[in-house]
């Protein structure tokens, strides 16, 4: 069971946009010796959506290999077509991931029944481990708890990354699916009591910044000690509101390279953090002590 603080790790890329391999391969060991529990590789805040499919599956290939077992590594292998989702979820398993982060199918507004077809088609074509993830304010649809019920008992889906930050969806899918189904906040802002009210980790974009911090507060968190878990979150809760002060993952990627770890590159249509918003993340990151 994968659980605890898991990073859905940026992409290095140099000024121009190529992919900065060696700053994967950095990045990767930062975080194994900050003590992050899991990587995702390729997800939203890796800037899929941006990546042509060779790319894609390169940095799975080069995330994997870095690793090599430390950590469990996820592949991020949704699209808004099911064959193409099929398809990255077959290389990434072929490459080694460990399992994958399917995002709903963004734009095409699928029905509930669309939802339960499109998982159900990649679950039956490939056999490998399978993380839902929901976040109706990126895709435009919303993946009720109803539908995650009715696709739980599939043994290829193993949970979900429910990033709405509503908490009573925690105890609705919880309710319906039963302990082992995998519960992971999408939403730093919310992770501590998601963790605390039953969650099994979160799918972090703050744990980019202050990995360490991060994964002490899910600790505590899983382990039930509010107080040390709500003390931890309070220093980490800057960061949680301003690596959004503008779309993910500009603010992050900026911080990131601000700490030295990556270049200062990003790819079209998002551009880099806009100097108003450079010192909002600056405090934060002091906050958290990472700076």
């Amino acid at each position: 069971m994968i659980q605890g603080s898991i990073v859905a790790l940026v992409t290095p890329m140099e000024a121009d946009g190529r992919l900065d391999t060696a700053g994967l391969n950095r990045l990767i060991e930062f975080h194994i010796e900050q003590g992050t529990d899991a990587i995702v590789a390729v997800g939203t805040t890796g800037e899929s959506a941006t990546l042509n499919e060779a790319e894609h599956c390169e940095v799975i290939r080069l995330t994997v290999k870095q690793v090599a077992g430390r950590v469990p590594v996820i592949a991020g292998t949704g699209a808004n077509a099911t064959d193409e989702a099929i398809s990255l979820t077959r290389k990434a398993r072929d490459l080694g991931a460990d399992a994958c982060l399917l995002v709903t199918p963004y734009y095409n507004k699928p029905t509930q029944e669309c939802l339960f077809r499109h998982y159900s088609a990649v679950a039956d074509a490939v056999d490998i481990p399978q993380i839902l993830y929901n976040v109706p304010g990126r895709t435009a649809c919303d993946l009720l708890p109803a539908t995650v019920a009715r696709l739980a008992p599939h043994p290829n889906i193993v949970g979900i990354k429910e990033a709405t930050g509503q908490l009573d969806r925690l105890r609705q899918i919880l309710d319906l699916c039963g302990p082992d189904f995998l519960l992971y906040s999408g939403d730093d802002a919310t992770a501590c009591d998601f963790c605390l009210q039953g969650g099994h980790g979160v799918i972090s974009v703050t744990a980019n910044v202050a990995p360490r911090l991060m994964a002490a507060m899910v600790r505590s968190a899983r382990a039930g000690d509010a107080d040390q878990a709500h003390t931890l979150d309070r220093s980490l809760a800057a960061l949680h509101k301003e690596l959004f002060i503008e779309s993910n993952p500009i603010p992050v990627k900026w911080a990131v390279a601000e700490m030295g770890l990556i270049p200062d590159g990003i790819r079209l249509p998002l551009t880099w953090l806009s100097p108003a918003c450079e010192e909002p993340v600056r405090q934060a990151m002091r906050q958290a002590g990472v700076l």
